[in-house]
């Protein structure tokens, strides 16, 4: 059977920590669907056609990974794509606390899908995506923040 990890988000937009982290998960998985939900909590800044399209030119040349939206639980979305671990990424300890939240109520749902948590590289720690729009509203560089190649317009 295929290992295989979705690593949802909003990607709004796709930073370098979340490049770094599917980079660093390859090894573990067959496959890797980078999932790019649609969160009824947040209004998304790019438009998702774009996120996508920056993803997809990010991993252009990984054949294990592939790009989809979905709307709904991540769970459901796993179920779907016969996909047994969802991957999330740890920056700080108010991460876990959240993230240990969905993956337990993850857990009561659909048993047989695993949450793999995985360290942040330091240097990505304080990069989030909410901070890079940020910066990128008030004209400021945010090249730095994001996959070289990706243009935010």
């Amino acid at each position: 059977m295929k290992r295989i990890a979705v690593f949802p988000g909003s990607f709004d937009p796709f930073t370098v920590g979340h490049e770094s982290m599917v980079r660093r998960a390859l090894p573990l998985f067959d496959e890797i669907i980078i999932a790019m939900g649609v969160n009824s909590q947040k209004a998304g800044y790019f438009a998702p056609a774009k996120r996508i399209k920056w993803i997809e030119q990010t991993f252009a040349n990984e054949a294990t990974v592939s790009v989809a939206s979905f709307e709904g639980l991540t769970v459901d979305f796993c179920k779907e794509r016969n996909a047994k671990f969802i991957l999330r990424g740890l920056r700080t300890a108010a991460d876990l606390e959240y993230e240990r939240a969905i993956a337990h109520m993850n857990h009561s749902i659909a048993q047989d899908t695993q949450t793999i948590f995985m360290l942040t590289l330091p240097e990505h720690a304080p990069i989030s995506s909410s901070l890079v729009r940020e910066v990128f509203r008030y004209g400021k560089d945010v090249s730095s923040f994001i996959p070289k190649g990706i243009v935010l317009k």
